[in-house]
């Protein structure tokens, strides 16, 4: 099976700083892309960024310029740099992995979530 383990959320002030970290562990071939989602009461998740196996990244558009996503694939770990925080990115995030579990089989996992909370 495979486990997802976010870590780094925390309280922090607008215009602070935090960096979260997921590590995937447990049996699998590898992992294609990786990234972040976040969601708040009452509205559907959203993703936030992306990143594929080679390093191509994605972002939303809300987190452009503020949030950088990277990964270590030796360590089967993806991070996400928040600066400039703003109240608005209060949310859970989540980690999500596309993991190949047997040859040609991927399957998306997701993280249990942590808790990101921004004060004005």
């Amino acid at each position: 099976q495979v486990q997802l383990v976010e870590s780094g959320g925390g309280l922090v002030q607008a215009g602070g700083s935090l960096r979260l970290s997921c590590a995937a562990s447990g049996r699998f071939f590898s992992i294609n892309a990786m990234g972040w989602y976040r969601q708040t009461p009452g509205k559907q998740r959203e993703l936030v960024a992306v990143i594929n196996s080679g390093g191509r990244t994605d972002y939303a558009d809300f987190v452009k310029g503020r949030f950088t996503i990277s990964r270590d694939n030796a360590k089967n770990t993806v991070y996400l740099q928040m600066n400039n925080l703003k109240p608005e990115d209060t949310a859970v995030y989540y980690c999500i992995a596309d993991v190949v579990t047997r040859a040609t089989v991927a399957i998306n996992f997701w993280g249990p979530g942590t808790q990101v909370t921004v004060s004005s």
